[in-house]
């Protein structure tokens, strides 16, 4: 169940539970009024719900509930059966939300391309306790369990039963908190705290007999998320359900992770280990369009086999990407952003010696960041299939690009880094002095430290042939003019909206 699995962290959890549950004392809550917010939140998530209900002095029993949804553009539908529940009214005025020990669960839909497919599903749990307080429109829900888990028993597709293996999540030790205040806009708070998380996927290719093993553990999961949902917008179509006030975020960070993983087929057997220090995952969807960032920590893995001859040792001190874009119609510019960051790279000696046998090149973590920000217009609703569809007919363009920064460009490798800086806007009016392409002005600013010295190394390890270096040396004689300090190459790279290209005033075209 949804409500089952809502999010929060551990210290805010405890304490928003002992200031609001003092307050939720002031009325009786009563089990109706339970189920109908859940009843609330599922519809509010696109569902449609049905079910049996069966009062018997303080407990509200609720069977057969059966979620469905209809994909849009005529893809399928799909039901999701839930098995049974038990909302019974404690003397205090709050309400327990008591779960089956196993609650079986059915995934049953249809798609035009695939057929009829069902999914036989377990939501198992063990000390698991949730009560409920506060008033019918501002709910307050606190819960634990000793574990919680959730797995994938059997598929069966167009009426044949495909043996899949194990796919199964865990969680250990959860504790969660989750407010719920329904007005014009359903809006929840909604955080968890988990000790360890742990999923595994072990399953087999019908087909071809080749297998894939993925076991992931993760500890100190703490997550919180926000959301605001309209009461009555059809979910499915998400560019209405923004336009109405839809939003919602989500941080995830863990305290370490790790993972094996393990390819087998009639030809190879590939195995690797991965483990973490840590990492975070934000993500947000709303009017301002979509962003999320992922970051990892302390990262290492090892691999052996496939086609890699010695096995592979690689480690990063951090790694992330990020990204926002905008996706609703606007006259009005937006901004969007870019980003990539590999810090710290490592790789073993005895990957080196493959290209390096001799030591030449100094074997300092290499550095990869980039950072890209700017403004675009966008033509249409990109959530809206049926704009798309009318984009792709009519061989149109999405958007049209303003401006864009390089807030950041750095790449350190093998003894030598390269940095820049810059900034261009661009004129969508002109098309002709680019060749169809918005003409741009601005400049970027770029310096190369300890480019010759590498090159050298290259040429002496034979990796570069002299005729090919020269070239590269005449290349950088042009861009670039010597900087302070040793082997230092600058370069200022404008482009003018006349059509001229520069490099050091130097003009280019």
């Amino acid at each position: 169940m949804a409500r089952i699995f809502m999010t929060g962290t551990t210290t805010l959890a405890l304490s928003t539970s002992a200031v609001l549950m003092a307050s939720a004392a002031q009325a009786d809550l009563s089990a109706a009024d339970v189920w109908a917010d859940w009843q609330g939140y599922l519809a509010s998530s696109g569902y449609g719900v049905t079910a049996t209900e069966a009062q018997s002095g303080r407990t509200l029993n609720v069977s057969g509930i059966t979620l469905s949804m209809e994909l849009p553009e005529g893809e399928g539908d799909f039901t999701v059966e839930l098995g049974n529940l038990d909302f019974t009214e404690n003397s205090d005025g709050t309400v327990s939300v008591i779960v089956p020990e196993v609650l079986p669960m059915q995934f049953s839909g249809q798609t035009p391309e695939d057929g009829e497919i069902d999914v036989q599903m377990e939501y198992t749990s063990s000390g698991f306790e949730m009560i409920a307080s506060g008033e019918p429109d501002d709910l307050l829900y606190n819960y634990s369990a000793d574990t919680v888990g959730f797995s994938i028993s059997e598929i069966e597709a167009d009426g044949e039963t495909i043996d899949i293996g194990t796919m199964a999540f865990a969680l250990g030790n959860v504790v969660g908190v989750t407010e719920m205040k329904t007005g014009e806009l359903r809006n929840s708070i909604q955080r968890l705290a988990s000790e360890t998380v742990s999923y595994t996927v072990d399953v087999t290719d019908p087909e071809e007999g080749g297998t894939f093993f993925l076991q992931t553990d993760l500890s100190g999961l703490d997550v919180t998320a926000t959301g605001s949902a309209p009461v009555a917008v059809d979910m499915t179509d998400m560019a209405k359900a923004i336009e109405a006030g839809f939003a919602g975020a989500a941080n995830f960070n863990f305290a370490s992770g790790k993972s094996q993983i393990r390819i087998e087929d009639d030809e190879q057997t590939i195995n690797a280990d991965t483990s973490s220090n840590g990492g975070s995952y934000d993500v947000k969807l709303g009017e301002d369009g979509l962003s999320y960032a992922i970051a990892v920590t302390g990262m290492q893995l090892f691999s052996q086999g496939g086609e890699i001859p010695v096995p592979v040792e690689m480690a990063f001190g951090e790694a992330g990407v990020n990204l926002t874009m905008p996706l609703a119609q606007s006259d009005e510019e937006q901004d969007f952003a870019f980003g990539l960051t590999l810090g710290d790279f490592t790789v073993s000696d005895l990957l080196w010696g493959l290209f390096d046998p001799t030591g030449q090149l100094p074997r300092d973590p290499a550095t990869i960041a980039l950072d890209l920000s700017g403004k675009a217009r966008v033509f249409l609703d990109l959530l809206d299939p049926d704009q798309m569809v009318a984009l792709e007919d009519e061989g149109a363009v999405p958007g049209e690009l303003n401006s864009v920064s390089l807030n950041t460009l750095k790449l350190s490798l093998a003894g030598a880094e390269l940095t820049g800086e810059g900034s261009f806007v661009f004129d969508n009016e002109n098309l002709e002095t680019f060749g169809g392409m918005p003409a741009p002005d601005g400049a970027v600013d770029l310096s190369l430290v300890g480019g010759n010295g590498l090159l050298d190394k290259l040429i002496g390890m034979g990796l570069v042939p002299e005729d090919q270096a020269m070239g590269v040396r005449m290349m950088m004689g042009l861009f670039a003019v010597p900087g302070e300090g040793e082997d230092t190459l600058t370069s200022k790279i404008e482009v003018r909206p006349d059509g001229q290209v520069l490099a050091n005033g130097q003009r280019l075209r």
